[in-house]
């Protein structure tokens, strides 16, 4: 089968098609003919190795998982002895677990993990698309945040895969929502949800006397302690793009003060608990409650450029990786 391999850190030219064996399901485990993937930022980070403290998880001197790929969408091919949950042909998406390896033609996951039906009134682009923002997004929003209807909701980043679904999940539980990104972006955002929007190019929402329940970074762009007059008394700022940074605020806000700094391993999260929220995310997409929303499409061979425009950061949305003859 064909998989996308990397073997040293650097730009996105040291991602290469081999051909690689296909994989063959264990007793619990189920093959999944892969149909769409995508590129994310995270992706983009782990094939750099940069910043270095990312090698702490992924390798010092050169990568341990050398097949990328996190987010999927597929059909079951053949499943193991011992499989209950699935059966052939069964129409899926999900994640491929911190194994990643979704960029390839055929992967093996265990039934156990963050797998489940896809939604049925989405193509295989739209539910690969859909799931890293929100597992990543909800947790933070309802168990980091404990966001309230009636809340004054700030999302900087809104355009992004977490931004998007972000603002669509503060929005289903009753927020009033104010998304933050470029000039170009201001109508997306508008159009999935958010009730106010602000160019970041022409207007810094710290300078205005507006105060929210509950700021949002999805991209790591902004510290606590500038937007924390931002902050109503006992407001809660969320990051989502960790780096080494947010620690002492986390660490300072949980001993003093009423405004807390808080982050989320989402990602690490028990696969129960990620593919209960999956579901959700299933019913909410087939009840017209979340838009994926989708930037540019890729086909596998050329996911090198794929990469390329995900590190400009500018992407609105998700990148897609579609396989040849697939979909």
């Amino acid at each position: 089968m064909k998989a996308i391999v990397y073997k040293k850190y650097g730009p996105p030219d040291v991602l290469k098609l081999v051909e690689v064996q296909k994989p063959t399901p264990s007793a619990h485990e189920v093959l999944v003919k892969i149909h769409a993937t995508t590129v994310t930022a995270t992706e983009c980070t782990f094939r750099k190795g940069e910043p270095y403290f990312s090698r702490l998880f992924t390798g010092l001197t050169k990568p341990k998982i050398t097949i990328l790929g996190e987010e999927l969408s597929g059909e079951i091919e053949a499943i193991g002895k011992d499989v209950k949950q699935f059966k052939k042909g069964d129409e899926i998406f999900g994640t491929a677990g911190p194994g990643f390896g979704a960029n390839a033609e055929y992967i093996c996951i265990s039934e156990d993990g963050v797998l489940t039906i896809k939604p049925s009134n989405m193509t295989y682009e739209e539910s690969a698309s859909s799931v890293d923002g929100f597992l990543t997004a909800l947790p933070f929003l309802r168990d980091k945040g404990n966001i309230q209807s009636g809340q004054k909701v700030l999302i900087n980043g809104a355009s992004g895969s977490v931004g998007s679904a972000a603002v669509q999940i503060a929005k289903h539980f009753g927020a009033e929502v104010t998304g933050v990104c470029s000039t170009g972006n201001l109508d997306m955002v508008k159009s999935i949800g958010a009730d106010n929007v602000i160019d970041y190019t022409k207007e810094d929402f710290n300078k205005t006397d507006k105060t929210y329940d509950i700021i949002f970074d999805t991209v790591g762009k902004i510290t606590f302690s500038n937007c924390k007059s931002s902050l109503k008394p006992k407001g809660i700022f969320l990051e989502a793009g960790i780096g080494l940074g947010i620690m002492r605020y986390v660490l300072l806000t949980s001993l003093f003060g009423r405004k807390k700094a808080k982050i989320a391993a989402t990602g690490l999260r028990p696969s129960k608990e990620r593919t209960k929220d999956l579901i959700l995310l299933k019913k909410l997409m087939e009840g017209g409650k979340i838009k994926p929303v989708i930037d540019k499409r890729y086909p596998l061979e050329q996911i090198s450029e794929a990469h390329q425009y995900v590190d400009k950061g500018h992407k609105k949305g998700n990148v897609i990786i579609t396989l040849k003859d697939n979909n």
